[in-house]
């Protein structure tokens, strides 16, 4: 449990390891190496250990539990007309970014909100968050997974679970 919060706190800042998973995940191992692979919480994943860096990758559910955390890191706020599109995990154009943290760097791990600070999605960094703001053009994170994708999942999981119960 250590590791995970220490790994999550390197990451994601001080406070993070412990908003992010709480006493109550369940980890899951990789059947071939051993490793840390998925961390859950009642049955629904918040991170990935990713094995090439080392580092987590989020979930929507994961970046509802981080958003939390004051003051947050790693975030991109961007302007309710393109909000439509990144919550059905389309990439964030730099032209659409409001605001965010200038402390992210290309490659991190970015969580994607709206004017109200809801997530709408979680990606990847293309830029600095300096070039964010000041950029017109080009992608400025590419988005993973979107909140409506997110739903999407869970309605089909709850269609399959019901025609499991009538069977």
């Amino acid at each position: 449990m250590q590791r995970i919060r220490s790994i999550a706190d390197y990451q994601f800042g001080r406070g993070a390891g412990e908003m992010l998973f709480p006493d109550n995940v369940d980890i899951s191992f990789s059947r071939g190496t051993g490793r840390i692979r998925h961390i859950y919480m009642r049955d629904q994943l918040l991170a990935t250990l990713r094995p090439t860096d080392g580092m987590f990758s989020l979930t929507i559910t994961g970046a509802r539990r981080l958003v939390q955390i004051s003051p947050p890191r790693l975030w991109v706020k961007v302007t309710d007309e393109a909000a439509v599109f990144i919550i059905e995990g389309k990439s964030v154009f730099a032209k659409h970014v409001v605001d965010c943290d200038e402390q992210i760097r290309p490659e991190e791990e970015v969580i994607v909100v709206n004017s109200d600070c809801k997530v709408l999605a979680v990606g990847r960094a293309t830029l600095t968050g300096e070039e964010m703001k000041k950029f017109g053009r080009g992608v400025a994170v590419r988005v993973r997974h979107g909140a409506a994708e997110e739903k999407g999942k869970l309605r089909r999981a709850n269609k399959e679970n019901k025609g499991k119960v009538a069977a």
